[in-house]
């Protein structure tokens, strides 16, 4: 009987291991926070979007507001086109809102910041965002600085 108890206990535990690593991976891969396409959506335009991806959260002031449910490539104004769900509960946001792709933690994961502005209107469904900030891409500065140093060298 003792035998049973030990491999009832050692099944339970292995059963609570894969469902931590299930509930794990769904936290990473950001599909455990799908939204069924509620709310609305608006567009933003970005010279670069880095890493940027389908699904990645789109914050203000630290809070989760909404997500990125398209990127497209806009080949007349040679920029990509980010489509955003907003989530239906944060429909207050100014016409003047301005999206930046920003980083966070160590591992780099890119998602947009919105900073509400000053207008008396407010975003609805379809409208889109006229001041964004690109991505910085780590490569381009260090090159940058790279190149400044060298000049730099040049001129002694």
């Amino acid at each position: 009987m003792t035998s049973r108890n030990l491999e009832i206990t050692v099944g339970l535990f292995v059963a609570a291991g894969i469902a931590g690593l299930v509930m794990l991976a769904l936290t990473v891969s950001n599909l455990s926070s799908y939204s069924g396409g509620e709310g609305y959506q608006i567009q933003a335009g970005f010279d670069n979007i880095g890493g940027l991806k389908v699904r990645a959260p789109v914050s203000a002031s630290g809070v989760r507001v909404g997500q990125v449910t398209a990127i497209d490539y806009n080949s007349e104004n040679y920029e990509a086109v980010v489509t955003m769900t907003i989530d239906p509960e944060f429909d207050k946001f100014p016409l003047d809102t301005a999206a930046s792709i920003l980083t966070s933690g160590l591992l780099g994961e890119q998602y947009i910041g919105l900073e509400p502005g000053a207008d008396i209107d407010f975003l609805k469904a379809g409208d889109r965002l006229d001041i964004t900030q690109s991505a910085l891409v780590l490569e381009q500065i260090i090159g940058q600085f790279l190149y400044s140093m060298a000049d730099d060298k040049k001129e002694e």
